[in-house]
């Protein structure tokens, strides 16, 4: 169905028996249209939420149309700047790392969601960050990308260990244990993929750290905790404890081959290794390990993930906040449909405790994993991304390239945070 555009903005409120008020328009048009990707998960995940709000209302509908992320960006920004908003939907999906970014570059797109009704302590706090500025929340927080470590368990067995014994450590017990298990089965515990950052980026924000300091200016140089990171990924690298690879490819490969013990990364990584069936009970998954001598470091961190977002442009606002609420921010029952098929592990903390979410998983074990990875997210420190979160990546995976092979660290990150400071036109 498609959305028609409402001559007024002008509400009215129908009372529907035994349900609460529901808002709608002047001229009864209850469609909200939603921007967003992936047919198998987010998109699949707005049909079931749809299939959820009609239940109590009947007369609702959403026309999604399907929009990669990138040109998600692309017309979020020709819209923005162009100050015609009318090219924009009720509702859009957005990067978690780029939110921020673009509600300070685009402030007349985002609604404010924080009088919404949307209790947003019913989600992860590291997740609902990702959508605040100012003290505001922009966005319904929606997929969760807590970090796992992922092991397999018959390779530490062979080194003489239990998963119990990588739970709750720090980086240090990491790489000695990861040198016994090379000198044992000839496998390093971890890949990653050469010139990236996001290893880097999630023993960061596990201590709640960041490369911008409160006021969202740079800060590498003398940043204790960033320092302490490039040091441990080079370390890792030069014990052979973490091998890095070329390509996306070569990465998934290593663990698809059985040539590494593991992997640490979102916990979206898992539909990954599943895909090796032959694999199945060799797995398990653990939390990451934390940083030393840094105040504030957990063994729990983020990577990946997304929130929905109301535009201003919704004509009919408080149907998009009542749609959400009653569904992404408020539904176990959505999250336990959306979850066997899609894989979309939620970070709304209500939905850890179901009974779906609870079911042993036979591949990893006969562990609980879903229910595990939720607690996960509610445990991730918040931290600042800001405009120029992607920038600051960039420049601190060229300044890891440069320490691997045997740079300065200092010098390298006075070298990045240069590099963002010329961007950021300081």
């Amino acid at each position: 169905m498609k959305a028609k555009k409402l001559i007024s903005l002008a509400m009215t409120t129908a009372m529907v028996a035994g349900l609460a008020c529901i808002p709608v328009s002047a001229e009864g048009d209850n469609t909200l249209t939603v921007w967003c990707w992936d047919p198998a998960f987010n998109i699949y995940a707005m049909q079931e939420a749809e299939k959820i709000y009609q239940a109590d209302h009947p007369d609702f509908s959403l026309e999604i149309v399907e929009t990669p992320w990138a040109d998600v960006q692309t017309k979020l920004t020709t819209a923005a700047t162009s100050g015609d908003l009318d090219t924009l939907p009720d509702i859009f999906l957005m990067q978690d790392n780029a939110f921020q970014k673009n509600q300070i570059s685009f402030p007349d797109v985002f609604a404010d969601l924080t009088d919404s009704g949307i209790d947003f302590s019913q989600f992860g706090a590291a997740k609902v960050a990702y959508s605040v500025v100012d003290g505001k929340n922009y966005g319904v927080p929606f997929d969760n990308g807590a970090v796992v470590a992922a092991y397999r368990t018959d390779i530490l067995e062979e080194a003489g260990f239990t998963l119990d014994d990588f739970t709750d450590i720090t980086w240090s017990d990491y790489l000695e244990k990861g040198k016994v298990v090379l000198e044992k089965t000839g496998k390093p515990l971890l890949s990653m993929q050469a010139g990236e950052s996001d290893l880097i980026m999630m023993m960061l924000q596990s201590a709640g750290a960041s490369c911008f300091d409160e006021e969202g200016n740079p800060n590498m140089v003398d940043n204790a905790a960033l320092k302490e990171v490039m040091n441990t990924y080079a370390e890792l690298v030069k014990a052979g404890v973490l091998i890095e690879v070329n390509s996306w490819d070569e990465y998934i490969g290593t663990m698809a081959n059985e040539n590494v013990a593991g992997t640490i990364n979102g916990c979206w990584i898992l539909a990954s290794i599943q895909t090796t069936e032959e694999q199945s009970g060799k797995w398990g998954i653990t939390n990451m390990p934390a940083l030393e001598n840094v105040e504030g470091a957990t063994n729990y961190s983020n990577n990946g993930g997304s929130s929905w977002a109301v535009t201003t442009k919704c004509a009919n606002p408080e149907l998009a906040f009542d749609f959400l609420n009653s569904t992404f921010a408020g539904s176990v029952e959505l999250y336990e449909t959306i979850l066997p098929s899609s894989g979309a592990l939620a970070t709304y903390l209500p939905a850890g405790e179901s009974d779906v979410y609870a079911e042993p998983q036979e591949f990893f074990g006969g562990d609980a994993i879903f229910a595990k990875i939720t607690e996960f997210a509610g445990k991730v420190p918040s931290n600042n991304t800001g405009v120029y979160y992607y920038e600051a990546r960039d420049a601190v995976a060229t300044a890891i390239t440069n320490v691997v092979a045997g740079a300065d660290v200092d010098a390298e990150l006075q070298t990045a945070q240069d590099t963002i400071s010329f961007a950021m036109g300081m």
